[in-house]
């Protein structure tokens, strides 16, 4: 049984993902704090930014999955937010502790959880985070979300090489989906601009009709990951695929 898990699969590229996977066969398990219309996919209601509860939900997920024969199994890290659009000293800090919460602490847990999961596991094994273009340019107003995606690249490359002289080592990956058109984009562009300099440039990308659709991205993610281009421990852009 190929087998995929899917955090924040009820909305945006998550949702997609979803519905992609679900589409080709998978057994797809959605991990999200609200449910949403999906077929084929088993939806667990777990808030994300709670530890305990996280851990404690996806660990029965973990040891029900092990019970079953499995042909490849992939984790993808895809939850997150934007947070508060501001410079540093004008966000709060429970704020900025949320966002490196969802954006950076849960995916390194989850992926800790996973690999000690199906260490001995010697079938196709992978994680995906999804990063953005963020993790290497720094935007005025998005410092905490610049600082967790850059967090998340580097979790992917020293997991990759924590994995990769191991007899059953997983492969780990991070994807820049590009300027995709979800809620998050509609956020942005609500921004005031005194708060968010670079407003101006994804007003003009929604304008001008240059925004992903999320159902393009999934796709495209389906694409490189079923036909193996994903190199262990690479951090890719899709508009280079």
């Amino acid at each position: 049984m190929d087998i995929i898990i899917i955090t924040g699969g009820s909305k945006g590229i998550g949702k997609a993902l979803v519905e992609k996977y679900a589409a080709e066969n998978y057994k797809v398990y959605s991990l999200s704090r609200s449910i949403a219309d999906l077929k084929n996919c088993t939806q667990i209601p777990i808030d994300l930014s709670n530890t305990i509860e996280m851990q404690r939900s996806f660990k029965t997920l973990l040891d029900n999955l092990n019970k079953i024969e499995i042909s490849s199994i992939t984790l993808i890290n895809n939850a997150g937010r934007l947070g508060t659009i501001a410079n540093l000293e004008n966000i709060e800090s429970d704020d900025i502790s949320k966002s490196i919460q969802l954006n950076t602490t849960t995916p390194l847990i989850l992926s800790s959880l996973f690999i000690k999961s199906f260490e001995d596991l010697s079938c196709k094994k992978q994680i995906i985070t999804i990063s953005s273009g963020a993790a290497t340019k720094p935007y005025e107003g998005w410092s905490v979300y610049c600082t967790s995606k850059a967090a998340i690249d580097m979790m992917t490359k020293a997991i990759a090489a924590e994995q990769r002289e191991l007899k059953n080592g997983l492969k780990c990956v991070a994807i820049y989906p590009g300027v995709v058109d979800t809620n998050m984009q509609t956020t942005i562009r609500s921004t005031n601009k005194k708060d968010f300099k670079n407003l101006q440039r994804f007003i003009d990308l929604k304008e001008n009709n240059e925004l992903y659709t999320p159902e393009f991205v999934a796709n495209s993610i389906f694409k490189i990951d079923t036909e193996n281009q994903l190199e262990n421990g690479a951090v890719i852009d899709i508009r280079n695929f």
